[in-house]
Order: structure tokens, then C-alpha cells, then sequence
């Protein structure tokens, strides 16, 4: 997300909230009042996740909503009459609230109680907000020396004020810090790649005029965007737009051709995919008509001739945007399909306003021989900087629960 993070304890109330569930249209109301909250708190995700529970709860000062959060619960994978109903909640991106206006313990607190008379035995929150953010240039030079082991020693360009003070506050409460790791983990990663976007380029000027193209026929922004990539991306994503490619965003019934590139893609790259019907709820739910939290999914394929080279699967949801899965074939490699497709994702990210483009979870390890390395380096090349997020914590409710829980899920990992 943007580089926002809680504000000082002082300055919001910390009058007790009460806790309730919400209807799916007062939870997207609420999140259409913030554009900066993730897809993931949207209320049509647990259509996604159908392994999971879902609920939309509101947290009330009187009768004014003040906050919201999707939950997630999933029951414990141990068929024992003596566990009953319970279950982790997880809750994503959230909970969604106005940090200058409602202080967190006053959220996080109702927050256990309520998933506690639930049946949950562990909360997990990711909260949103960014720590540190780490300029991309420098991260990848770095990465090609050699000589840190780690992101996190290198000089961040910002550095949220209230993060340690958010932390202390955290710990004090009973909440458990994630721990450190090079690895992806279960939920959402840690450590995020982000391309920041600059829309207000493209604005018309004071009389009207509207923002001259390059002489690459790019606008401002777009321009400020490719500028953002090392030398060698820029030059194979302006080689893409000349390379006789077709551009189009695909329907529902070509997710078909998606999931045969995908698998493809999968099979060559050694990662296990998600099925088709995965993609199929994610493109219903997502593009839902009912939602008013301004969110959409789309499909985009790259076709040379007849032959589909590359596929990618974009969520936007107000100001944030998200190249969330990507396929390519292995054929006609120099027309750089997959790159003609983050051109379009970033076109289409400027032009609905987006000030984030999302190029998902990264390794911190800054280790050249690391096996995520290359995931890195491609990822900055696109122009992107590496943002540090609170990540996920944990409030154990049952004790002996929680730790069988997360011994369990290492084993598995």
C-alpha cells in the first residue's frame, strides 16, 4: 500500500468500538471511503477462497461505522470432536480504518474478543502500512555486488515514524511479531515490490492544455514509468509495442486458454498452479456488479498471429493495482509478449488514477546465489522499489492450540 502507516497514539480517540457483522454492501460502501485499502478486505474474496469462512465485520461508535475487516476462519485440519468449531481467523490487509480518527488498540482489542467468542484459537493480522522502503536502483546494485546479506542493511529512502513505537504497542498487548525469514511466507510476504506511479503527470496543464507525448508517443507518466526501468527492460518493453503483437483483454470464456499457458508455464518454471476454477471465481467474484468498492479483475493475452504468448491476470481496486498471476510460452521469446502485457497493466493503472502497481511478494535476502534472486532482479528492473510491510501477527487465544497449529504448518512448509 502507500507509505502510510498508524499515526502516534495521541492523536486518534481511543473511545472502546463495538464489534458486529456487516452486510457485504455496508463493507464495500465503507472500503469505496478508501481507496487505499487492498482487494484483499474486499467482501466478494471469500467467493475466491472457498476453503475459508468468510465474514464482514463492522466496528461501531455509537452508530457510525468506523472501521472494517474481512475475516477469514479456517477450522484446524484435525477431525477431533473435542475441537468443535474451532478455527484460525486471518484477517489480510486490515482491518481498514482512519488512522487519524480511531487508534488501534481501540480496533484491535474488540477485534479478540469478538473472533474469541468466534470459536478462533489463533488471530492472525497483517496490518497494512508500509515500515521501510528501499529505492529499487540501489537494490538491485546492491544484489549484483554481493556485499550486504539482506534489504534491511541497506539505507531505506522512507521509514515510517510510528513504527517502532506501533511494534512496542503490539507487543505490549500480547501480539506476536512475525519472524524473520528469506522464504515466501504462508499469508502475505513481508516484503513487497512496488512501482510507485505518477497519474497527476498526464493532468492538463493551468489553461487547459492537455500533457504533451514524447517523442516515443509516451505521456508524461508513462514516460516517468519506463524511466523507472534499468536500461535493458525499457528497451524490450519498447521493443514489444513494434514487435506485431495483439493486446487484447480477454472474457470468461478465455480463461480456458489462460490455464493451458499457465500450467504450461507452471510445468517449465517447477511451482504447483491453481486450477481453473480458482481463476473462474476470481474473475466472477472480483468483477461482481454488486461491489461498491470500485474493483475489477481483467484478463489481458498477447497473441502473435493465432498463438497466445503470454497471458496475465490485473486486479485494481480504486487507487492500487496488482499484476497478481502471469503465463508465458516459450516460443517467439524476442517479440517479449510478457512484457508488451506489464506496458498495458501500467497504461491501464495510470489511466484510472493508480498511484501503486503491485509486482507482488520478494525475498529481503540480497544474496546473488539465493534461489529467489532472479525474482528480485527482475522485479527492480521493472522499475519497482522494495517496500517492508508490518506483516503478519499473531494473537495466540488457546496457547497449546496455536502452538500446534504453527508446528504444524513448519512441518508442512
Amino acid at each position: 500500500m502507500p507509505d502510510q502507516a498508524p499515526t502516534p497514539r495521541s492523536t486518534p480517540s481511543s473511545r472502546p468500538l463495538t464489534v458486529r457483522r456487516i452486510t457485504r454492501g455496508e463493507h464495500s460502501r465503507f472500503l469505496a471511503e478508501h481507496p487505499e485499502a487492498s482487494f484483499l478486505q474486499n467482501p466478494q474474496w471469500p467467493g475466491v477462497k472457498i476453503d475459508w469462512r468468510g465474514d464482514s465485520v463492522g466496528f461501531y461508535d455509537g452508530e457510525t461505522l468506523r472501521a472494517t475487516a474481512l475475516v477469514l476462519f479456517r477450522r484446524l485440519p484435525v477431525p477431533l470432536p473435542v475441537l468443535k468449531r474451532r478455527s484460525l481467523a486471518y484477517i489480510a490487509e486490515g482491518p481498514v480504518f482512519d488512522r487519524t480518527s480511531v487508534d488501534l488498540e481501540s480496533v484491535l482489542a474488540p477485534l479478540v474478543q469478538y473472533l474469541k467468542s468466534r470459536g478462533a484459537f489463533l488471530v492472525r493480522v497483517g496490518l497494512p502500512g508500509v515500515v521501510n522502503r528501499w529505492d529499487g536502483a540501489e537494490v538491485r546494485r546492491a544484489l549484483a555486488a554481493g556485499d550486504h546479506r539482506s534489504v534491511t542493511q541497506l539505507e531505506p529512502i522512507h521509514t515510517a515514524p510510528e513504527a517502532e513505537d506501533l511494534r512496542a504497542r503490539l507487543t505490549a498487548l500480547g501480539w506476536r511479531a512475525p519472524a524473520e525469514s528469506e522464504e515466501f511466507e504462508a499469508g502475505q510476504p513481508q516484503f513487497q515490490a512496488r512501482i510507485p506511479l505518477q497519474p497527476e503527470l498526464d493532468a492538463p496543464g493551468p489553461d487547459g492544455t492537455p500533457a504533451e507525448p514524447n517523442q516515443n508517443g509516451e505521456s508524461p507518466a508513462l514516460e516517468a514509468a519506463l524511466n523507472r526501468m534499468d536500461s535493458t527492460s525499457r528497451r524490450q518493453t519498447r521493443k514489444s509495442t513494434r514487435s506485431e503483437l495483439t493486446v487484447t483483454v480477454g472474457t470468461a470464456e478465455d480463461l480456458p486458454a489462460w490455464q493451458a499457458l499457465y500450467e504450461e508455464t507452471a510445468t517449465r518454471d517447477g511451482f504447483t498452479g491453481r486450477p481453473l476454477a480458482y481463476f473462474q471465481r476470481m474473475f466472477t467474484e472480483l468483477n461482481a456488479g454488486d461491489s461498491g468498492a470500485d474493483t475489477e479483475c481483467t484478463l489481458y493475452l498477447a497473441h502473435f498471429g493465432d498463438q497466445l504468448l503470454a497471458a496475465a491476470i490485473y486486479v485494481r481496486q480504486a487507487q492500487f493495482s496488482w499484476y497478481v498471476y502471469g503465463a508465458s510460452s516459450a516460443e517467439e521469446r524476442k517479440r517479449y509478449a510478457p512484457r508488451a502485457l506489464q506496458l498495458r497493466q501500467i497504461q491501464d493503472s495510470l489511466a484510472a488514477g493508480c498511484t501503486w502497481y503491485d509486482l507482488g511478494g520478494m525475498s529481503p535476502s540480497l544474496d546473488p546465489g539465493y534461489e529467489l534472486a532472479g525474482l528480485t532482479r527482475f522485479k527492480t528492473t521493472m522499475g519497482a522499489d522494495v517496500i517492508q510491510t508490518y506483516g503478519e501477527w499473531d494473537y495466540p487465544v488457546n496457547r497449546p492450540l496455536a502452538a500446534a497449529f504453527n508446528l504444524y504448518m513448519a512441518r508442512r512448509s
